[in-house]
């Protein structure tokens, strides 16, 4: 059982005491149950049958820690966030009812199913509490702050696991920066935390404090081989224990080689003539065009075929629309053709005419 087995011992002593009910912890549900009583009952309700419907509501309420006790689904304690989710839904159908201003007999039929549907609730936040926030911590020493649902006590608990939270193998280049992390995901729910001591562990098993503070990681500059080996993490609380103990073991790798790739617009050696060798600009100096310059690049090349289509496009246009325009005025064209072609002939004849009547007037 674990860290359950106190709490569980506790929670079965604190049935003797008088109690409470979670929800009634919150002073915002005692204020809405008074108000119902001085407030709305006057108004909704017989006078005599004020006082018997609030002790049974109050019963009701106070029921609601009458769930039985088991590791996965309730333990007799709540945390601060199950506790503000359950008052606020019995909040929210409370002030529902009260607003429908619904009276008699009816509103103490509703007021009854509502808090019978707000214990089930209850029930499943508490089951999700102890199945997912309750000591979250898998190893080390977690303190969590804890509200009794007996007596509405806060109280920290000890969830205590193993100290030792294993080993983690860093692998690092020479001349890198080293960082060793030691934070959990649940620190920062914890209470009672202090500060965070990194140790180096040498070959015979003794220690040395290499920095201790509230920054949960240790980083080191620019490591070389000298600092490879064991460190230590260690997570201090306000209790005697540590919280968290992990340990890093550092390997340095050599030094990472960084090949230098010379740029494609950059001359080698190969491609300048010896010509070239002399300072400034010279006759026989070769000019060297960029990448861009030498091969057209897909871009280039879209673009011209989209120039060319949009052409082409445009020619076939105009054709189109010759053909129409001759296709409707092709009677008018051809008048205009045949009576360009009279005209011509008659001009002819008129001229050749003359001609006719001179030769005759000569011949006689």
């Amino acid at each position: 059982m674990g860290p359950r087995l106190p709490l569980l011992v506790a929670a079965l002593a604190s049935c003797v005491l008088p109690a409470r009910g979670c929800v009634l912890c919150d002073a915002k549900v005692v204020e809405a149950l008074n108000s119902l009583e001085t407030d709305y009952l006057p108004g909704h309700l017989g006078a005599e049958h004020h006082k018997n419907v609030m002790k049974r509501v109050k019963q009701a309420v106070q029921d609601f820690k009458e769930l039985p006790f088991d590791e996965d689904s309730y333990m007799g304690v709540v945390d601060e966030s199950t506790l503000e989710k359950a008052s606020w839904s019995l909040l929210k159908d409370l002030k529902r009812i009260t607003d429908s201003e619904v009276k008699g007999e009816l509103f103490v039929k509703e007021l009854f199913w509502m808090l019978h549907l707000q214990k089930d609730t209850f029930a499943r936040y508490a089951a999700q509490f102890q199945k997912e926030a309750f000591c979250p911590n898998k190893c080390g020493m977690m303190l969590q702050t804890l509200i009794w649902c007996s007596n509405c006590k806060k109280q920290v608990h000890a969830c205590r696991k193993s100290l030792d939270c294993g080993e983690r193998k860093v692998k690092v280049h020479e001349m890198e920066d080293m960082i060793l992390d030691c934070e959990l995901n649940w620190h920062h729910a914890s209470q009672g935390l202090t500060d965070y001591s990194f140790y180096r562990v040498w070959s015979n098993k003794s220690e040395t404090l290499v920095s201790k503070g509230k920054e949960p990681s240790l980083t080191k500059t620019m490591v070389d081989p000298v600092d490879a080996g064991t460190y230590r993490c260690q997570l201090d609380t306000v209790q005697s224990s540590p919280a968290t103990v992990i340990h890093f073991h550092v390997t340095v790798l050599p030094k990472r080689i960084v090949e230098l790739i010379p740029s494609s617009n950059i001359p080698t050696q190969d491609e300048v003539a010896p010509s070239e060798g002399t300072w400034g600009p010279t006759k026989s100096s070769t000019t060297l065009q960029s990448p861009t310059s030498q091969s057209p690049t897909a871009e280039n090349i879209l673009r011209g075929r989209l120039v060319g289509l949009l052409i082409w496009g445009f020619v076939v246009l105009i054709a189109g629309i010759a053909t129409v325009t001759l296709c409707y005025r092709s009677e008018k064209v051809m008048d205009s053709i045949k009576s360009w072609f009279r005209t011509g002939n008659e001009t002819a004849q008129s001229s050749q005419f003359p001609e006719k009547k001179a030769t005759k007037s000569r011949s006689q």
